[in-house]
Formats: C-alpha cells, structure tokens, sequence
C-alpha cells in the first residue's frame, strides 16, 4: 500500500477523489465551482475570526482543518511527522501574503482555477495561463541558484502548532461561542453562507489530507517539475483532479461553458492572469501551493506553518484596503498591490541567489 502511493496510480487515485469531492461537495452546499479552495476557504476563516471584515466571505471552513488533521494523521502512522523550521521564515511569511492577494484578485487558488474550468469557466484558462507564467519564472530564479536556505530539526510541539490550532478551530465551529464583541462572524449571505454539513466537509478534508500527504500532491509542484525536469509525475495527479470534476459536473449538469456570469468571478482577464502570475511566482519561490502548504504543515514544517499565516494575514489586507475581486470586478487597490508583490517576488528571487 505504501508503495502504491509512490506509483503513478496512487498519484491520479489523489486527483481523481480531490476532484469528484469538490464537485460533490458543491452539490451538498459548498459554492459553485468552489467545493474546495484553499486561497478562499483561507480567507472565510480569516472573516470568521474577525481579521477582515466583508460579511459575505466569513465561516470556518473544516476542510482546512481536515486537510492538516489528515495530513498529521497520515505523517505520524508513516513514522514521516518531522517537526523542522528557520528556512527565512519572514520572507516566507510574506510570499504568503503576496500569494493570497493575487489569488484573491483572480478570486481562487490553483485547485479552484482547475475546478472552475471543469465547470465551465473560462475565465480560468486565463487564470491557468498566469499560474504557469509565474512559475516558469520561478523556476528560472531556482535554476539560477534561488534558495530560501535549509531548515532545521525543531522541537515536537513547534511541530504540532498549526494543527493544533485546526482542531481548536473546528471545536469553535461546533460550539459557536456568543461574545459580546460579535465573534465568531458567521455568513448569513453570499458564498461564506454555504457550505455542506460540517461532519462530511471534515472528513473529505482528512481524506484529502491523507492522500496528499503519502503521495506529495502539489499543482504548483507539477507544473515546475514539467518546467524543470519534464516530470509528469504530479501533473498527472493535477490532470486527474480536472477528470474527476468534469465526469461529477456533467453527471450532475453543473457544466455551463462561457465567461460571463460564472460564480464568484469577474472577467477582467489582465488581472485575472498577473494575479494568478503573481500567486504562482509566490508558490514556486516558497516551494508548495495552498493546499501543500497546509499538508507539509500536518508533516511538523513550521516554514509551510508561516507560510499559511502569511496567507491568512493577506486575506486580511486583501479585504480590508479594497485588493479582493467580487463579481463586480477587481478591487480598487488589487492592481497596485499585484504590482507591488510582483516588484517584491522578483527581488528576492534574483538577490536571494548562491550564484549572481
């Protein structure tokens, strides 16, 4: 069983089950095109906590908190639970940040790109084109010598922070504490409102978790390993993802082709493809998207745990200074703050070099 995760089948199997659930899980209440986000179900958490506050976009997800539990779970039966950190946590923490604000600008992360083209999207195409651009250029900056440093063994309950703190996050979902100063903030409109029942979209979120973390799931990873190396290996995990949502969306007639009037999207294609370029610069330069990013911080990797928090934090600005697209179009301050995290991704992939 352990070797079947290594094998190309045990990748596709991945894919296949990431995406008949996020179609499936849309059918149970999650938004359209958006049974599983992880740049967005990131930032209805950050909602939920009070850190932004647009009404429509606040729920704590328990996806998030399976995709670490599961990812934790599966590391410790696999003996592969190694606490590690201090690869330039700071500069991870902001490719984070940049990573979220262009995500949120397309208005999704790598997986929702993928499952909004299985829906019918369009606009993503767009989307996809960026991601890729960005981590070509990524890859660039690694082949020159890119490095963020080595991490280092660290002790077991650094390790266990960041799912810790799921678990305390699904508890407060089930309890729904009643404090004077508002919180938790729940969604009564718009995408923050729907979601699946608590108990089904948890366990997908551990069998995504699990999954992922045997067999190093990562669409950003696939794309730079065609770039770097002409792997095939992750991309077809990734292809699998986009089969497995197409076959459930056209089982169910929720296959509507075009670029106007998709969910939660806009159809501004400049800045759909640099915020996508920008996220996917981000995640080449830290070494994971989103969702790899959650699992490694399941393995003990506190680097992917900053990272994470990095995200949360720019959901935060992206919401609070006017960054986040709606289906309206792009917030009024997104195109400067793409600008400004592309200025910054690039800097430091070019001085943050062994070989200049």
């Amino acid at each position: 069983m352990v070797h079947f995760f290594a094998t190309r089948k045990g990748i596709v199997f991945t894919g296949l089950i990431i995406g008949i659930f996020a179609a499936l899980l849309q059918v149970l209440g999650n938004p359209a095109n958006m049974g599983i986000c992880v740049a967005c179900f990131l930032r209805d958490i950050t909602g939920a906590l009070g850190l932004h506050r647009a009404d429509v976009v606040q729920y704590l997800r328990p996806e998030i908190c399976g995709f670490v539990i599961g990812a934790l779970i599966s590391a410790l039966l696999a003996g592969e639970f190694r606490p590690r950190g201090g690869s330039s946590p700071l500069m991870r923490f902001m490719l984070g940040v940049f990573a979220m604000i262009g995500a949120l600008v397309f208005l999704g992360c790598p997986w929702r790109a993928i499952l909004r083209l299985a829906g019918g999207d369009l606009n993503a195409v767009i989307g996809l084109a960026g991601l890729t651009t960005g981590i070509y250029i990524g890859v660039q900056f690694i082949k020159s010598g890119y490095n963020l440093g080595r991490s280092q063994k660290t002790y077991t309950a650094s390790g266990l922070i960041l799912p810790g703190l799921a678990a305390v996050l699904f508890i407060l979902l089930l309890v729904k504490p009643e404090l004077k100063t508002g919180a938790l903030f729940l969604s009564v409109k718009g995408p923050g409102a729907m979601a699946a029942p608590v108990f089904i979209s948890l366990a997908a979120g551990l069998v995504i978790g699990m999954l992922a973390q045997k067999t190093r799931f990562c669409t950003m990873g696939s794309i730079r390993d065609v770039i770097l190396v002409r792997d095939f290996h992750l991309f077809s995990g990734v292809l699998a993802l986009f089969i497995g949502a197409v076959i459930i969306n056209l089982a169910l007639k929720q296959v509507h082709p075009g670029f106007a009037a998709q969910p939660v999207t806009h159809t501004d294609h400049l800045w759909n493809f640099l915020g996508m370029m920008l996220s996917g610069l981000a995640f080449a330069l830290a070494g994971g998207c989103p969702g790899r990013q959650l699992f490694m911080s399941g393995e003990g990797d506190c680097d992917a745990a900053i990272f994470v928090f990095g995200m949360i934090f720019g959901a935060a600005i992206a919401h609070n200074f006017a960054a986040a697209s709606s289906p309206k179009g792009v917030g009024q301050l997104g195109p400067l703050l793409v600008i400004i995290g592309l200025v910054f991704c690039l800097v430091i992939g070019f001085f943050m070099r062994k070989k200049l």
